[in-house]
C-alpha cells in the first residue's frame, strides 16, 4: 500500500474511532480492540477488511452501522444513498482515484450545480470530512451508506474484486440524482 493512501486510511479510522467513543456509540475497550485487529490487516488483509468500522459491527459485534447511519441523519442531517444502480458523473470519472475513496470509504458519485454528492460509510471521521472537502472546494453534500455499498461500488469501478491495483477498466457514464438529505 503507498504510504500516502496508508496514512489516509490509518487517519480516517483513527478519528471515525474517536468519534465514535466521543458520540456513545462504542466503548472504548471495543475501539481499542478493533484498532489492534485493524493493525494486522491493513499489512495483510484485503481492502474490505481495512475499516475499523467494519470490525466494530462485524468482528465484535460493538454497534450496528444502521445505528451509526441513522445517528448522522438524525444529528448532522446528512441524506442516504444507495449506490448500487447510480453511474459516475463523467467528471468525476475522469479524475477518480479509487486508493482515496478506499482509504475513506467515500466516493464522489455526481455533481450538480458546482456541488459534488460524495457517498460515505465514514461520514463521522474529521478526516474523511476534511479530504473531500478541500478536494471539491467545501461544495459537498454528504449521503451515508453502507461499507459494503461503498465496496460493491468501488469493486465495480475495478472490475471486479481481483482488479489490479490503481488501474479500472474503463467506466461507462450517465448519472442519477438521489434524494436529497434532511434539512
Amino acid at each position: 500500500m503507498n504510504p500516502e493512501y496508508r496514512s489516509l486510511l490509518m487517519r480516517s479510522n483513527r478519528l471515525l474511532g474517536a468519534q465514535l467513543v466521543e458520540q456513545n456509540l462504542i466503548k472504548i475497550e471495543n475501539l481499542e480492540a478493533a484498532n489492534e485487529k485493524l493493525l494486522d490487516l491493513i499489512n495483510s488483509g484485503s481492502r474490505r477488511q481495512r475499516t475499523v468500522l467494519g470490525i466494530l459491527a462485524y468482528d465484535l459485534d460493538a454497534v450496528k452501522e444502521e445505528a451509526i447511519l441513522l445517528h448522522q441523519r438524525d444529528t448532522d442531517g446528512t441524506g442516504m444513498v444507495d449506490l448500487e444502480h447510480y453511474e459516475l458523473n463523467e467528471d468525476i470519472k475522469r479524475t477518480l482515484n479509487l486508493e482515496e475513496c478506499w482509504a475513506t470509504w467515500s466516493i464522489p458519485f455526481d455533481v450538480e450545480e458546482d456541488m459534488t454528492f460524495v457517498a460515505t460509510a465514514y461520514y463521522l471521521s474529521p478526516a474523511v470530512r476534511k479530504f473531500w472537502e478541500e478536494r471539491y472546494d467545501g461544495r459537498v453534500l454528504w449521503y451515508g451508506t453502507t461499507l459494503e455499498g461503498i465496496a460493491d461500488y468501488l469493486e465495480k469501478l475495478q472490475g471486479g474484486a481481483d482488479a489490479v491495483e490503481g488501474n479500472p477498466p474503463p467506466l461507462t457514464g450517465g448519472a442519477v440524482t438521489p434524494s436529497q438529505p434532511n434539512a
